[in-house]
C-alpha cells in the first residue's frame, strides 16, 4: 500500500492518503484548515490521479475534522467515525474559538464505526480498533496483512495523546494502548495524528509511559 502524508493547519495535523487499486484512495483525518490547504490536498490527489472513495476520522477533535465540509462538498463523501466523539464534533466550533481559531459547523458523519469492524478498501481490510482515552470515540485503523496502523492522537513516537481535554482519561488511554495497540505485531508501523512514524515494537521498548 502506498501512503502519502500531508500536514495541515496551525496545529500541524497529519492527513493521510492511502492508495488502493484502480486509482482509488482513502483519506484519514482531513485536517485542511483553509480552503487553500484543501486545494493542496485536491491538487495532490489530481497529480496522483487518485479518486477518493472513503473518508475516515480517527476522532473528532477540531484539527482532525477541519476539512470534512469541503471534502463532502467536492467528493460527496461524509466521514466514518465513532459515535463516542459526537460531543467533540458538535462542540468543535467552540473548541476552535478556545484555540483562537475559527471553523464552520462540521457536517454530520455518513456513519459510525464500532470496535473490531472491518472496512473493505479494494484488496485491503481496514480493522477499526476503539482506543478511548484521548477522546471517548478515538479509533485506530489497522491494515490487516500490511502491518500498518493509524493511531490518531492515542499513540505517538515516544509519547501518548493528551488526556486533559473533555472526555479524556489517562488510565483509559493507557489501557487502550496496552490492550489494542501493543497486541499488534511488533513490526507494525505506527502512523500517528501528529509528528513522524514509529513502530509498535519501539514504543513497547522505549515509550516512557510504559517503562
Amino acid at each position: 500500500m502506498n501512503i502519502y502524508r500531508l500536514v495541515f493547519s496551525p496545529i500541524e495535523v497529519n492527513t493521510y492518503i492511502l492508495e488502493g487499486d484502480d486509482n482509488k484512495c482513502a483519506v484519514i483525518d482531513c485536517g485542511c484548515y483553509t480552503y487553500e490547504e484543501f486545494g493542496q490536498l485536491t491538487e495532490s490527489l489530481e497529480k496522483k490521479k487518485l479518486e477518493p472513495v472513503l473518508l475516515l476520522n480517527t476522532h473528532c477533535h477540531l484539527d482532525h475534522i477541519f476539512g470534512n465540509r469541503w471534502f463532502l462538498e467536492k467528493y460527496k463523501l461524509g466521514t466514518l467515525c465513532h459515535s463516542g466523539d459526537e460531543m467533540n464534533r458538535k462542540n468543535s466550533v467552540k473548541q476552535a474559538m478556545f484555540f483562537g481559531l475559527t471553523m464552520d459547523t462540521p457536517p454530520e458523519p455518513a456513519g459510525f464505526l464500532e470496535d473490531g469492524q472491518i472496512i473493505t478498501f479494494g484488496p485491503f481490510n481496514i480493522k477499526t480498533l476503539h482506543v478511548p482515552g484521548h477522546s471517548p470515540g478515538s479509533l485506530a485503523f489497522y491494515i490487516e496483512g500490511e502491518d500498518i496502523v493509524f493511531t490518531g492522537d492515542a499513540l505517538f513516537a515516544g509519547t501518548i495523546g493528551r488526556t486533559d481535554l473533555p472526555g479524556g482519561d489517562f488510565n483509559t488511554l493507557i489501557t487502550s494502548i496496552k490492550t489494542k495497540l501493543f497486541t499488534l505485531p511488533p513490526n507494525t508501523v505506527v502512523y500517528p495524528g501528529h509528528y513522524g512514524s514509529t513502530t509498535i515494537g519501539d514504543e513497547i521498548k522505549t515509550n516512557p509511559h510504559f517503562s
